[in-house]
């Protein structure tokens, strides 16, 4: 697998870029990884970095983006903080990654069995959490289809939160980020949220927060 350059970069669209995360996760999936040579990779990005996608996710031990999505050194910017959320320091990372470095789609990607969805679930307060915790709990008001049973304990009610975080995260990245929003509605870059599922690996992409090419 080559390693990116920015030519290589140049020539990723949001839709491709799209595309070849999509491809990555199956080959997870099947346990069909790229055999890369990552030594290889880390000398060849020693002078520069040229990823084609910035992923926003959870600090979850398993959901690295980089083993989800089968992609090398070089080949995608990561965000990591607990529930997926975002604040001033990771939209200024994201406009950095697309409008400095060239990143070509934004993926917010949530996943099952959120242990910080579940803390918002149940009203969690401790020490610096609290603070966190309250950027999910929109989510959590919500979602009005679950009248009983609005804790952690009631798995269906959880993932309906995390469904709705991604979403609302997606959406704030646009009315938060002017030059973000400028660059999705132009078609420079895309984004799309989605949820990986722990238990198989998949990652399932919400077409209704998918923006690539202005549309």
């Amino acid at each position: 697998m080559k390693t990116l350059t920015k030519e290589m970069q140049a020539s990723i669209t949001p839709s491709i870029a799209l595309e070849l995360l999509k491809e990555g996760n199956k080959r997870f999936v099947s346990n069909l990884k790229i055999n890369r040579n990552l030594l290889q990779q880390a000398n060849e990005t020693s002078d520069g970095q040229h990823p084609f996608a910035v992923i926003l996710s959870c600090i979850d031990s398993r959901t690295s983006a980089e083993l989800i999505f089968d992609q090398g050194l070089g080949d995608i910017f990561s965000a990591r903080i607990a529930g997926n959320i975002i604040n001033e320091d990771i939209l200024g990372s994201m406009e950095f990654a697309c409008k400095v470095a060239g990143s070509k789609i934004i993926v917010v990607l949530g996943h099952t069995k959120c242990g910080a969805v579940k803390g918002a679930c149940d009203h969690v307060e401790m020490g610096n959490l609290t603070a966190l915790l309250s950027k999910i709990r929109p989510a959590v008001d919500d979602e009005t289809t679950t009248t009983e049973n609005r804790t952690s304990s009631n798995s269906e009610f959880v993932e309906k939160v995390s469904v709705i975080n991604v979403k609302r995260t997606v959406r704030a990245i646009m009315e938060r980020s002017p030059i973000l929003k400028e660059m999705i509605l132009a078609g420079q870059i895309g984004i799309v949220g989605g949820v990986h599922e722990i238990t198989s690996g998949e990652v399932t992409f919400h077409q209704d927060t998918l923006i690539v090419g202005g549309n």
